[in-house]
């Protein structure tokens, strides 16, 4: 139905006869001449439809709207002198058709194409529509191209692509599981993974030594901008490794997407402790695109004379006390600022937000009162300041305190607005705890099959939330791109790791039989990670949610506006899946 794309056409075939074919961008009737702009998959082209050349073509551009659907041939000819527009691929050249046919109308659009401003239920309502934008064309490219970047470097690296199922057993991973009625089995139920970690392991013992998978992962949790029902990862797998030949194996494959997707990216990462992550920027996925690290004052707090503090103090191994330094903030926030800082805290928890301003005639602030001559002179070598700084303390709890402190800390860079734009900053977070304690409820951090750290073969810690694993993240800019660990192989130390989480052997048995079964049979050393790929491509291109980067996603209700989904279904299904459905009653 055409010789060439609507980008393809240039000066080159200027004179020649084309045909191209696409969607009506806009029309423009100059009395006389009717300009269409014509667009196909990602650029338009000028067509101009002239009486004097063809009376029967121009006749009918004019019952031409926005978005119908043309196929039209013509001559390729140069633009006016002054007419060019630099903007377009096409800019030089036109189109003077000699033969137009409206292929499909259009209704009138429920929007604007590319209007920011369009409310998101409407553009997810009518999603099809959406991708018509150029602006969603350009994502789905780079997306395109980085799942070809992803499959050629894992498979130079000599990784095998293996599919895993869709359909398996639900076990507990840390989120709910979509459930699955199996028509077959009345009253049982099948689970859509919530990733293929325990599949792929089982690829490690089956002798494949490196496996990867784009693979479709599900997962029934709050959403939020960066979450959804259903997502993209990109899945890695690798036996007799370490955790540095697993870090090489992540940063090569990073490096090969964005080279190809047009970035240029550092070859290694910067490295972090989980623990300095938490105790420099309340946060286990800091970004350090910039500086405003928090201090520990907890000992200068120790010595005044606010009980409030100093009894915080007394216990460094529950509570943190926490000063974070703004530069030049005494000048840029006035009191009414610091106060709405304290509000923003406190909806997080926090009960409150000390701080201090540094004048030219020394440290000021409603706490000076509290402290010596001496202990003033060591906040201000502690935390460096300089005439004009302000600094803010948070204090309490040390997890609360991260917390509110790690989100003031990007709430303050984004109020100055010192976040740079276009930069990259990759980072792994190393050592986090293997475990942590919720309502004094013991749950690991990843899951029951990181490999712990290990003394000697042997499991040894005071506090069990000190207990370090061989696991990392990959964050991105303050975002979580992905992590993953090197698992347990060996039968004494997954024993060990259940029994501290209270998973009994029978409990264990039903939950991860065959997989435990499966490591009786000769299971090598195997670890790996994953990369989420749609929060790599919503960081790649600049979205707001990894909702503009999926080609029909839901809402952040787990609906989809497109299809109605989720919806009822009939009777007689349900009774053949051995279901029925019970009204909920409210409390």
């Amino acid at each position: 139905m055409r010789t060439h794309y609507c980008a393809d056409v240039n000066e080159q075939h200027i004179g020649e006869h084309v045909t191209v074919s696409g969607w009506v961008s806009s029309r423009r009737d100059h009395g006389g001449l009717i300009f269409i702009d014509l667009r196909d998959k990602d650029e338009v082209v000028q067509i101009v439809c002239d009486p004097a050349e063809n009376a029967q073509v121009h006749q009918l551009a004019e019952e031409v709207r926005d978005q119908f659907v043309l196929i039209v041939s013509g001559k390729v000819r140069a633009r006016g002198e002054g007419l060019e527009n630099p903007k377009l691929k096409t800019g030089k050249i036109e189109i003077v058709a000699d033969q137009l046919t409206i292929e499909n109308r259009s209704l009138p659009m429920p929007f604007e194409l590319g209007d920011e401003k369009v409310n998101e239920e409407i553009k997810l309502k009518y999603r099809y529509l959406e991708l018509r934008t150029q602006k969603s064309y350009d994502i789905f490219k780079l997306r395109s191209k980085a799942t070809i970047a992803t499959r050629n470097a894992l498979d130079e690296l000599g990784f095998l692509e293996v599919e895993t199922p869709i359909l398996t057993k639900s076990t507990p991973e840390g989120a709910r599981d979509y459930l699955v009625p199996s028509r077959v089995h009345g009253g049982e139920f099948y689970a859509l993974p919530q990733s293929p970690q325990l599949f792929k392991q089982l690829l490690m013992v089956g002798g494949f030594d490196r496996y990867f998978q784009i693979a479709k992962c599900f997962r029934d949790e709050d959403l939020r901008a960066d979450r959804q029902p259903e997502f993209t990862q990109i899945d890695v797998e690798m036996s007799f490794c370490d955790q540095e030949d697993v870090l090489a194996v992540g940063e090569k494959l990073i490096h090969s997407i964005f080279k190809n997707c047009g970035f240029d990216i550092p070859q290694k990462f910067q490295r972090m402790s989980y623990s300095d992550a938490m105790e420099l920027y309340g946060s286990d996925k800091p970004d350090i695109r910039y500086d405003l690290k928090m201090v520990d004052v907890m000992d200068i707090f120790e010595r005044c004379d606010n009980e409030i503090f100093s009894n915080i103090a007394k216990d460094p191994k529950k509570n943190r006390i926490k000063a974070l330094k703004v530069p030049n903030g005494d000048n840029i926030f006035s009191k009414r600022e610091m106060k709405r800082f304290e509000d923003y805290v406190r909806k997080f928890g926090a009960a409150g937000l000390g701080y201090f301003q540094m004048k030219e005639e020394g440290l000021k602030g409603p706490l000076t009162k509290f402290f010596s001559e001496e202990d003033i002179q060591a906040i201000i070598d502690r935390c460096e300041l300089k005439v004009g700084d302000a600094v803010f303390f948070g204090a309490g709890n040390k997890k609360l305190v991260w917390d509110y402190m790690g989100r003031f800390r990007v709430h303050l860079a984004e109020v100055m607005d010192i976040i740079p734009k276009d930069q990259f900053e990759f980072l792994w977070v190393l050592d986090f705890p293997m475990f942590e304690v919720e309502e004094g409820k013991i749950k690991a951090m990843h899951h029951p099959f990181t490999m712990p750290k290990t003394v000697d073969g042997k499991i040894e810690f005071d506090d069990i939330e000190d207990l370090q694993s061989i696991a990392y993240d990959v964050v991105l800019n303050g975002v979580e791109l992905g992590g993953g660990s090197i698992r347990i192989h060996k039968e004494d130390i997954q024993a060990e790791i259940f029994k501290l989480l209270g998973i009994s052997d029978e409990e264990a048995q039903e939950k991860f039989g065959f997989l435990l079964d499966a490591f009786k049979y000769g299971a090598p050393p195997h670890g790996g990670f994953a990369l989420g790929l749609d929060r790599m491509i919503m960081l790649m291109t600049g979205a707001s949610s990894i909702r503009e980067v999926i080609a029909f996603p839901k809402t952040q209700k787990a609906q989809c506006l497109l299809t109605h989904a989720p919806s009822e279904v009939d009777p007689e299904q349900l009774t053949e899946l051995s279901l029925r459905i019970r009204k909920k009653i409210e409390a």
